[in-house]
Order: C-alpha cells, then structure tokens, then sequence
C-alpha cells in the first residue's frame, strides 16, 4: 500500500499543497526515476533510498528490472515530508506519521496531534526568531544612528 491513501477529503499531500501542484509529466505517464526525482526534489539519491528504507517512504514500485518507479503522488508525498523536515519535525516523528497514515482512517486523531504539536515548535520558534529579529533591528538602528550623529570636537 502506498503512503499516499486517498480519504474523501483526498490525501494528506494534497492537504498542504496552497494549490494545484505541477508535476513534470501528467498521470497516468508518471513514472520517475529516482536520479529524475532527485533532480526535481533536490534530495539525493541515496536520501531517497534512506527514506524507503526507514519506511517514510515506504513501497515505491519497481521496474522489471528492479528499478525504482516513483509517481506524482511520490513527489507529492516528498513535498509534504519536506514541509515536515522544514518545521524541525524529528525523523522519527515523521516515520511515526506515515505509519499512522498507511493504518488508514481510524488514525486521523493521533495524526492530528502531531501535527499540532509540531504548529506549537513551529509558532515558539517563530516567536524567538521575532525577538531575535527586534535585537538585530535594534542594533542595526544603533549604529546607523551612530554613523549619522556630527563628530564631537575632542576636548
């Protein structure tokens, strides 16, 4: 089973895409390799490989001659985990989600709160990253104001 199950609100991926999302090639003629899907992701390859392994992305067909087979809904699923890798998820975590989301339906609940649990670490580093913003800004004003004042006469 894919990771990507379809519910009847639609995938988990497609609930963080912001819109439609353009795939280099239309269904129905989506099969990638890994070196292209490389290429499209920006992962490598043996991050790809890692991923299947560790099962975050779990069953990705194969060629007849054994050769990975990745499909929009592959790239779709990667663009989500990327998401997730962005907002400081642990690996882990990330394992644990994908499981829950191939359990089918019945794990809506628990992968909910992971979810929110990591909006909470995102929205407490949004926050310090704000007021790390407003010391820089602070000091940046500082020493523009500093350049800007007239030269004292020396005593």
């Amino acid at each position: 089973m894919k990771v990507m199950e379809t519910t009847s609100a639609g995938t988990d991926a497609d609930a963080c895409a912001a819109g439609p999302r353009a795939h280099p090639r239309p269904e129905g003629q989506d099969r990638y390799t890994i070196s292209e899907v490389a290429a499209h992701t920006g992962l490598t390859a043996h991050t790809l490989r890692w991923y299947e392994r560790i099962g975050l992305m779990p069953h990705v067909d194969r060629s007849h001659t054994g050769q990975r087979r990745f499909t929009n809904r592959d790239l779709d699923w990667l663009a989500f985990v990327g998401k997730l890798r962005l907002t400081g998820m642990p690996v882990a975590d990330m394992v644990r989600y994908a499981e829950l989301l191939r359990e089918g339906d019945h794990t809506f609940e628990e992968r909910q709160e992971l979810l929110e649990a990591t909006r909470r670490d995102v929205r407490t580093r949004i926050a310090e990253l704000q007021d790390t913003l407003a010391v820089l800004d602070y000091k940046i004003e500082f020493y523009a104001g500093a350049r800007r004042a007239p030269e004292r006469p020396s005593a």
